[in-house]
């Protein structure tokens, strides 16, 4: 794979001087293109020590408006990184629409650095990569042109390289430890790098491999086939005729999961103050023992209007230290969120070790909601289950404890409580005409809950179904099931 990359590509100074401004204007006006489009640029820069990594950043930057461009440098881990899954720290920073978002060091260093040192196996490598190719899937289908350049050298030519920045006192501090460290396995980073990026190089996100031997001609080269790639991927988002968002309205089946709960338990007065204070407790206890076990806690409510989320809520809160938790209320997308991939504003809020963050409605608005309502078009509602259960999986794997509510109640209790809003006037501001209007649509709800429910509930990532006609019911089975959850992953 890498031999297209050795065969002795140079460029001479007047070619490159004759090239280069044409590139450079024909990028700016690109790049003027994209800034009214609904697509975002992320370039991903990558290669062997020494071949000219930083140098291709500078130069994109000194060759786009750099107004438009953000630059992520992805070194060492901070602390607060550390604390979440791996991939929270690329997706708080992918650019918004009409923007440019250049990634020195990318999701692929770590997978292909741990597999190289040995820390990780080839299986774990192929995981992480088959991780990868998804997110980079997901990428392209929410309007996000990946311009991936590897840029490389051979073994003799990095080794000149390494030692010839080492002899000059200009430059040798370009020149570390690991850059030999990194040498010494050169070998096997080849191996390693060269199956990633097969693995990965895939229609929606293809790997440009560079040789970077001859500055002027990698300095050619990376612009040359940004420029085409956005070209074309301009030209193809302004021919193309996406279809309008419309509303679906499934039927649920005669007998369903949510059909064969029983709405009729009840808790009495008593024995819910009894068993409240009694799960109070011991959820207080168990969270304190969040960070020590390097775990967090994410817990989400979704259910009908009126279902009771925010009074089993507020139960829940009051069970744990106030600095510790955090509740996310889920409205419509503010202007921000909307020109990112759906999922960023969720992946941005997650919680840090030993912290619990709550969930008023979720991400499973795009398959509730969004579906019903039509809010997004039918294949963006249609991969979102299997964008969700791959983003559950990697807050399981990294040690979040996630559990997920269906709250659910009867058409007739929903008209009571409709009710009792409208007459008390501390109330009255939680009932809105929305909600009346999403009574109408009670089935459509109830099927595509029941396609929610069958789709992601996961041993990783449950659905809990509650029976909420009763609130003290609801109230203690969602206490009762966080006890369960928590003591069941802090179990030492």
């Amino acid at each position: 794979m890498f031999e297209t990359a050795e065969i002795g590509n140079r460029l001479s100074k007047r070619a490159f001087e004759r090239e280069a401004p044409k590139v450079r204007t024909a990028l700016l006006d690109a790049q003027r293109r994209l800034a009214t489009s609904p697509l975002a640029v992320v370039i991903l820069i990558g290669g062997v020590e020494g071949a000219g990594k930083a140098e291709t950043v500078n130069l994109l930057l000194e060759w786009l408006d750099a107004r438009g461009v953000e630059v992520h440098a992805m070194w060492d881990l901070s602390d607060e990184e550390r604390e979440r899954p791996p991939m929270w720290r690329f997706w708080r920073v992918l650019p918004p629409q009409g923007r440019v978002g250049i990634f020195f060091g990318s999701w692929y260093t770590a997978p292909i650095i741990d597999r190289v040192f040995r820390s990780a196996g080839a299986t774990e490598l192929d995981q992480a990569l088959d991780r990868i190719i998804d997110f980079e899937r997901m990428l392209a289908a929410e309007n996000v042109l990946l311009a991936k350049f590897w840029l490389h050298l051979s073994k003799d030519v990095q080794r000149k390289r390494l030692k010839e920045l080492e002899a000059d006192p200009r430059q040798s501090w370009r020149v570390t430890k690991q850059d030999w460290k990194f040498f010494k396995k050169y070998d096997r980073f080849r191996q390693i790098s060269e199956h990633a990026l097969r693995r990965t190089s895939t229609a929606e996100a293809p790997w440009n491999i560079v040789e970077a031997s001859d500055a002027r001609y990698r300095s050619l080269a990376v612009p040359q086939t940004l420029l085409r790639m956005l070209g074309e991927r301009l030209d193809r988002v302004q021919r193309a005729v996406r279809s309008k968002p419309v509303p679906d309205r499934p039927k649920p089946k005669p007998v369903n999961v949510i059909s064969q709960l029983d709405l009729s338990k009840r808790v009495a007065d008593g024995e819910y103050r009894r068993d409240l204070l009694k799960y109070m407790g011991r959820i207080n206890l168990l969270s304190r023992r969040l960070r020590e076990r390097r775990r967090s806690l994410l817990l989400l409510f979704e259910g009908p209007d009126a279902a009771g989320k925010g009074g089993a809520i507020r139960r829940l809160i009051s069970a744990v230290d106030a600095r510790n938790y955090q509740v996310q209320s889920v409205a419509a997308p503010t202007d921000e969120e909307r020109v990112r991939p759906y999922l960023w504003r969720f992946w941005r809020s997650l919680p840090r070790l030993g912290r619990i963050t709550i969930y008023d409605r979720s991400w499973y608005g795009r398959v509730l909601v969004e579906r019903i309502e039509g809010f997004c078009r039918a294949e963006d509602w249609q991969r979102a289950y299997t964008e969700i259960n791959a983003f559950e999986e990697q807050l399981a794997e990294f040690g979040i404890i996630l559990l997920k509510f269906w709250m659910m109640i009867s058409p007739a209790e929903q008209l009571r409580r409709f009710k009792d809003r409208e007459v008390t006037p501390y109330k009255q501001y939680k009932l809105t005409e929305e909600d009346w209007r999403n009574r109408e649509k009670w089935d459509a709800y109830v099927a595509a809950a029941c396609e929610m429910i069958e789709r992601t509930s996961t041993e990783s990532a449950p659905w809990v179904l509650v029976e909420a006609d009763d609130k003290n019911h609801a109230r203690i089975k969602v206490m009762k099931s966080v006890h369960r959850a928590l003591k069941s992953a802090l179990r030492a």
